[in-house]
């Protein structure tokens, strides 16, 4: 069964200035790699305990999209019950481990 994505307005916020950053808007190319980022946050809709749990806190999970060194962390957590992915906060791999305060 598949599951409703729901993208908060942290990961919103970071989705939009993740368009900004990279210019998506004047380049294919940049364009191209973001939609493939959006593309891999609604596949979690089927499957989204495929991915590991963060090593910051078990009950977040957290998707890997891009290569070295343009990775992003794509953070969620899966409530079952409700058949619903929150996807809370989108950051660069490569920076420091979450804080509670990252997720608030």
């Amino acid at each position: 069964m598949a599951y409703l994505v729901n993208i908060a307005a942290r990961a919103e916020r970071d989705l939009a200035r993740l368009y900004e950053e990279i210019d998506a808007g004047h380049s294919g190319t940049a364009l191209k790699w973001y939609r493939g980022l959006k593309d891999a946050i609604l596949s979690l809709e089927e499957q989204p305990n495929r991915c590991p749990a963060t090593p910051e806190k078990n009950q977040f999970r957290h998707l890997l999209y891009g290569h070295r060194p343009h990775v992003y962390r794509v953070i969620y957590r899966v409530l079952e019950r409700q058949k619903r992915v929150e996807v809370l906060h989108i950051r660069p791999g490569a920076r420091r481990r979450l804080k509670a305060s990252d997720l608030a």
